[in-house]
């Protein structure tokens, strides 16, 4: 297994809007670590590396969290689950981790990612992604980036239903109904002049 990215954090003892409030000041960001057992430890992190590490990870990469705890270090393989961002000025204000079981299955969402250009943009069309997730599961380890769609032999008119994409080994996708991931549609203009048209031959007739 290839060596995992960590991430120290401290365990934090203080809670509440005005303790949280101080480490941001400090320039530290309060978070929680939900451990596999249901526990919810408090813990607190440098600002700086932790938005490297999300910038690296995002939220389908396995890392170490290394959680610190007067003077003795324990690590958990985790996932960042939220992290929300301070609305003015975009930065981390607080961040969820869980932890994972390396051996058994989670529910996680990865993004759709699309690659090629479709040929149906040479008569105009236009490529409407309509999902941008899917929930898969599979082992933490398994996680894909992304799931990745070829859509260079698409026409206006054709799509990408979700039966048809193909997952990873190991990755099963968790869906219901069978939809339209991604489909390339005729311009706007040319549905607006083809209801025209229409309403104007029914005028006629």
């Amino acid at each position: 297994m290839a060596e995992l990215m960590k991430l120290n954090v401290q365990k934090r003892d203080k809670m509440g809007k005005g303790p949280n409030r101080r480490l941001r000041m400090e320039g530290k960001v309060p978070g929680i670590y939900y451990d596999t057992e249901g526990n919810n430890i408090p813990v607190k992190m440098n600002m700086v590396p932790l938005q490297k590490a999300y910038a690296t990870l995002g939220n389908a990469k396995v890392f170490e969290l290394v959680i610190e705890d007067n003077g003795a270090t324990r690590t958990h393989p985790a996932l960042f689950w939220r992290v929300r961002n301070e609305p003015v000025k975009g930065v981390p204000e607080h961040v969820d981790f869980f932890g994972v079981d390396l051996t058994k299955d989670i529910k996680v969402a990865v993004r759709f990612e699309l690659q090629g250009k479709a040929k149906g943009l040479k008569q105009g069309g236009l490529v409407e992604l309509f999902r941008d997730t899917i929930e898969v599961v599979c082992k933490p380890m398994h996680i894909p980036d992304s799931i990745v769609l070829d859509i260079t032999n698409l026409d206006v008119g054709d799509s990408i239903h979700i039966q048809d994409v193909v997952f990873p080994e190991g990755v099963t996708p968790i869906f219901e109904e069978h939809y339209a991931v991604v489909s390339v549609v005729a311009p706007r203009g040319d549905d607006e002049e083809a209801e025209g048209a229409e309403g104007e031959a029914e005028t006629a007739e």
